[in-house]
């Protein structure tokens, strides 16, 4: 997940230095005598990935004009997505969301680094009240699972 501008920058050039590598790629295979079959087996993994990292770009983009969309009916096991989220929709930075909490810029990165995994239902609070933002917990609709639904409103 891109959680900051610098990121989203280093993401866009990553995925142009990729479109120029997988066209070099794709002409030194045909080159080579590959055909149109091979050469999409071998690339296939690189175009999945960079189709993720667009994806990734595209949901980054939406949250930063505040759509929040992306982030309704999330499983509970996606809590830090959502606080990350949630904090990109916001306009926040993570060194104003540090503020506003009263800690460290260092932390807020490191936890979303880590997806807030492990950190307390106490901190979530503080995070969700600096944030101006709430979470809705709905029970899933298949009862076998013993899994929960997220809405961020």
């Amino acid at each position: 997940m891109i959680r900051t501008d610098a990121e989203l920058r280093r993401t866009k050039e990553l995925l142009r230095q990729g479109a120029d590598h997988l066209s070099l790629k794709d002409k030194s295979l045909r080159d080579e005598g590959f055909s149109d079959d091979e050469v999409g087996r071998l690339l296939d993994p690189e175009r999945a990935f960079r189709a993720q990292l667009v994806a990734e770009v595209e949901i980054y983009e939406r949250l930063k004009s505040g759509d929040v969309s992306d982030l309704r009916d999330i499983d509970v096991s996606d809590l830090g997505r959502v606080l990350i989220g949630l904090r990109i929709a916001s306009g926040l930075t993570q060194r104003e969301l540090a503020e506003r909490l009263g800690v460290h810029e260092s932390l807020v990165s490191r936890d979303e680094n880590n997806e807030y995994h492990g950190v307390s239902l106490e901190r979530v609070t503080r995070i969700l009240h600096a944030l101006h933002r709430g979470l809705r917990v709905v029970p899933c609709e298949a009862p076998a699972s013993d899994s929960r639904n997220l809405t961020a409103v």
